[in-house]
């Protein structure tokens, strides 16, 4: 019955995504083709592997917003250590990756250890975080160049990035995490109710800050694949992410109240915003249009989240008291 739910709810969301691209298709000649399905899959990287981290973020009931500032901040390291000081990419990458990870561990840590909002802390840390990026950058653009654009770079054969298929694969180990091990059995119970998981006699700071410290690590990725999309680093990368990587989260059905959600969901509400922002783009929407369409779409998913969870909450209520010990109570 479990496996028919989930089924059903990856059904529910691809044809929802097939939807758009049907619609688009329709208003745009030039929407319905392969070539714009690779162009689609190669500028996803960035949000796909940040989404994923939100994922476990919202599942542990915290919220990350601070990430759209992170990813600008690594990116405008990483440009300064190839740039400035002529590092070799794989030893840049490792400091833009660690640059993420101490962003991240450093919200969950303040957050988690004081007890304060992650809203709060994270919301600090956006503003720390841009700061931050503009005076490594001395608020200037790194231009790089060829040197970090294979990462971006189609693969002869396939038409799909490297950036591409790792973003994939941090979704397949992000679900495998979540639903095959014993820590992403934790992070739910911690979400569900973090008061019994710990009279069941399971830590739960320590998960929380490795969370947001997963965040960070996969925020600093995304930040490569930006940066190797454009062959720059631009210290004003990321603006607006975090609604993004929020609105493909809760369009994948994880509940804002914690406890419950689904990776590949997550990815394919990545796709669906995706393909709404190309596809308006295309249609010839303004900026303006698309950031309305967005934000009734984020509105849209958070209501339906609301609606599924106070839904269940009557069942089970109803459950409960028709039913006492196993036998049925009218």
């Amino acid at each position: 019955m479990h496996g028919n739910r989930i089924r059903s709810e990856y059904l529910a969301l691809f044809l929802v995504w097939a939807a758009l691209v049907l619609l688009f298709g329709m208003l745009s000649e030039n929407f319905f083709s392969l070539r714009m399905f690779g162009a689609l899959a190669n500028r996803i990287p960035p949000l796909t592997v940040v989404a994923v981290g939100m994922t476990f973020v919202l599942i542990i009931g915290g919220i990350d917003l601070s990430v759209g500032s992170v990813l600008g901040l690594s990116g405008a390291v990483l440009g300064v250590a190839l740039v400035d000081w002529q590092w070799p990419f794989p030893f840049a990458a490792l400091l833009a990756l660690g640059t993420g990870l101490f962003a991240g561990w450093t919200t969950g840590t303040v957050s988690v250890r004081l007890g304060m909002p992650s809203f709060i802390v994270s919301l600090g840390m956006l503003e720390i975080a841009r700061g931050l990026a503009f005076l490594t950058t001395d608020s200037q653009t790194k231009y790089i160049g060829p040197s970090v654009e294979g990462l971006a770079r189609p693969l002869s054969g396939l038409g799909l990035s490297p950036a591409f298929l790792i973003a994939l694969g941090s979704v397949v180990a992000g679900q495998f995490l979540l639903t095959r091990t014993v820590f992403g059995r934790y992070l739910i119970a911690i979400g569900t109710n973090e008061a019994a998981t710990r009279l069941a006699g399971i830590a739960t700071l320590r998960p929380k800050i490795i969370v947001f410290a997963l965040m960070g690590v996969l925020t600093g990725l995304g930040a490569i694949f930006h940066v190797s999309r454009l062959g720059s680093s631009d210290p004003n990368a990321g603006l607006g992410l975090e609604l993004s990587a929020i609105a493909a989260v809760v369009i994948g059905g994880t509940s804002l109240m914690g406890g419950r959600g689904s990776v590949v969901n997550t990815f394919f509400g990545v796709l669906i915003i995706a393909t709404l922002e190309s596809g308006l783009a295309q249609a010839g929407a303004s900026e303006p249009v698309k950031r309305v369409v967005t934000g009734v779409v984020i509105v849209a998913a958070v209501m339906i989240d609301a609606w599924r969870s106070r839904w269940r909450g009557g069942f089970l209520a109803l459950f409960r008291r028709h039913f006492r010990m196993g036998k049925f109570n009218p």
